[in-house]
């Protein structure tokens, strides 16, 4: 964590990569940062030099409340036409998780407190021209389903430059 500036909880989705990581590679930012396929829990999190053992505490005991759970990604979703991205089933599961941790850190609501709802998703590309999104979506597809189990949430810390975040550990569901 040294030397990171930010810090977020996810949930990786190795299973999506083969998928994803190509169109990801040219269509979204956090790829180059050397952000995997995921699903956000919690972004913006706290300083990484704030994160100490209580805080780690907490995380742990609020992510244990979630049981493991299997997802599905069978279908993409937009928002607006900027942002493409496949939908988790449940996407409950990942509202639960959320929910666990922004409770327990009220002063790091959800994406800086920007959306009343946040809507679980895996990001595929996002603010590039519609025509890419759009091939981007058609190549996916053909690759859905995806399904993954998720026991785990991690915590990644870092800067916005190419390669700039690394996960730093992981916290496993109940």
């Amino acid at each position: 964590m040294d030397g990171a500036a930010q810090s977020a909880l996810i949930v990786t989705i190795a299973q999506a990569e083969e998928a994803v990581a190509l169109h990801r590679a040219q269509l979204d930012d956090a790829a180059a940062f050397g952000i995997p396929a995921h699903v956000t829990v919690l972004f913006p999190f706290m300083p990484p030099s704030e994160i100490d053992a209580r805080v780690v505490a907490a995380l742990a005991a609020a992510i244990s409340t979630v049981e493991k759970f299997d997802v599905d990604f069978e279908s993409t979703g937009w928002f607006g036409t900027n942002v493409l991205w496949l939908a988790p089933k449940p996407a409950t599961s990942f509202g639960a998780l959320t929910t666990a941790v922004a409770d327990v850190f009220p002063d790091y609501p959800p994406f800086g407190g920007r959306h009343e709802v946040v809507v679980p998703h895996l990001t595929v590309g996002h603010a590039v021209a519609v025509g890419d999104l759009r091939r981007a979506e058609a190549a996916v597809l053909r690759c859905l389903p995806i399904r993954a189990n998720v026991t785990e949430v991690a915590l990644w810390c870092g800067t916005d430059v190419a390669g700039g975040w690394r996960r730093a550990m992981g916290f496993p569901l109940g």
